[in-house]
Formats: C-alpha cells, sequence, structure tokens
C-alpha cells in the first residue's frame, strides 16, 4: 500500500456533506467526496463516468486540520440558466484562512497517476466549490509502502506562517485528525453520508462511511527557545 498526502489551503473553502435546498453549509473538514471530486476532475473523469470513479472512491480517506480557519457566512442570488428567472437567495458558509493536509491509502500505481495528474490536472482543482481556488499547490507527497495512520502523524506541519508565529512557543503542536475508520474501531466510529457512488448530475449518490476522530501531536518546525528572564539576576551583579 502507499499513500497520497495533499496540503488544502485558501482563502475560501466549503466541504458540503448534508446541505440541502436554500441553506448550503460545510463541515469543519474536508469530505471524502470532496477530495475524491477533485482527484476525478485532475485526472479528467467525466462525472457521469461511475466505473472511472469506482478506483477513487475505493481508496481509504483521512484528514489532518492543520489549521482549523473561521466559519462565515454569504448570501448568494442566481438566475435560471433557461428562463431568466430569479432563483431563491440562498445562505453559503465557508472556512476562511483554513489548512489540511488530506491522505489517501491505496494501490501505489493509482496514486502515483493521480499524483501526477494533479501537477498538470485536465480540470482545474477547486477546494469544494469552483469559486474556492486553492493558493498553494495542492500535491504533497506520495509515501510507497506507507499506512494512513502513519502518513497523517508524520507529515509536516502545513499551518500558514502567521499561524505558526502563534505557537511558536511550543514545540509540539496538538492537531486533530478525521481518518477512516479500521475494522476493529467500528464500534466506536461515527458515520458520514459521503462515500461517493455517483457524480452524474442527474443523479448523484453517496452512501454512509465511517471514521474516528482523535488528536495527534508533531513537532512544531517554527518553534523558538526564548531567553529564560529572572529579574533578580540584576540584583546578583549589583551586589558582585
Amino acid at each position: 500500500m502507499s499513500v497520497l498526502t495533499l496540503r488544502l489551503a485558501g482563502p475560501l473553502q466549503s466541504w458540503g456533506a448534508s446541505a440541502r435546498f436554500t441553506r448550503r453549509t460545510t463541515e469543519s473538514a474536508p469530505t471524502k467526496s470532496g477530495v475524491i471530486g477533485l482527484l476525478a476532475a485532475a485526472a479528467g473523469i467525466e462525472r457521469g463516468d461511475d466505473n472511472a470513479l469506482n478506483p477513487l472512491a475505493a481508496l481509504r480517506f483521512g484528514v489532518r486540520i492543520d489549521q482549523p480557519g473561521t466559519r462565515v457566512r454569504d448570501f448568494h442570488t442566481a438566475h435560471h440558466g433557461v428562463t431568466g428567472k430569479s432563483m431563491p437567495l440562498s445562505e453559503r458558509f465557508y472556512l476562511a484562512d483554513a489548512v489540511f493536509v488530506a491522505a489517501l491509502e491505496g494501490d501505489h500505481h493509482l496514486l502515483s497517476e493521480l499524483h501526477a495528474a494533479l501537477r498538470a490536472p485536465v480540470y482545474p482543482p477547486f477546494l469544494g466549490r469552483r469559486s474556492c481556488p486553492p493558493s498553494l499547490p495542492i500535491e504533497l507527497s506520495l509515501h510507497d509502502q506507507a499506512n494512513l495512520k502513519d502518513a497523517l502523524n508524520d507529515e509536516v506541519w502545513q499551518a500558514s506562517p502567521w499561524y505558526r508565529k502563534q505557537h511558536r512557543g511550543h514545540n509540539e503542536i496538538e492537531l486533530t485528525v478525521l481518518r477512516e475508520a479500521d475494522d476493529q474501531e467500528h464500534a466506536s466510529a461515527d458515520t458520514l453520508r459521503d462515500q461517493p457512488l455517483s457524480f452524474a448530475a442527474a443523479h448523484r449518490r453517496h452512501a454512509l462511511r465511517t471514521h474516528v476522530s482523535y488528536s495527534v501531536r508533531i513537532p512544531n518546525p517554527s518553534v523558538r527557545h526564548l531567553p529564560r528572564h529572572d529579574p533578580f539576576d540584576a540584583l546578583d551583579e549589583e551586589s558582585a
């Protein structure tokens, strides 16, 4: 098995799993459906090609929250493409200034092809919605002979420089991981309906999948050790 890791960073992201009608919410982290859709677009897989989608959907998925961002709300207006009539006003929710590390575990050859596709995508990638382009290259690393759990623990902290600066006094950073459950973890796992079955515009379909949530501690590459200050040192110097 191999693992492909991705960096998902941008001014805005939106990862809906249960949004309907005029209220389009976002999850606090990227969904498997959204990330598989991003990879399918990069590889040039058309929306109705379920056979080509199946190998991607079978990859095991996990995500690490390196920078949680801030949830923001916007109002959206639209007109019908044929009749020109105004559509109902809708609420759209986004994550601003968030950074995530997503990881996919599976066949090395397939992941190699996806890694190459991200460097020369057929269709441009976006972070959940077309209005959310990435601000940095998405591909991070292709780990051979690796597993999902270790890759999410070993990848370097990807937070923005200004965010890392706020935590430079800590040797380690504690980050939340959301990962597809192993066979022995299903009893304690949560479920989310974002396992993609079809992206066809006429009948998009998603199934339930299980995931576990936990924290990992990783080294802080931006740590800065400040010199110890003791106010009584000045008194010792005067007495000497």
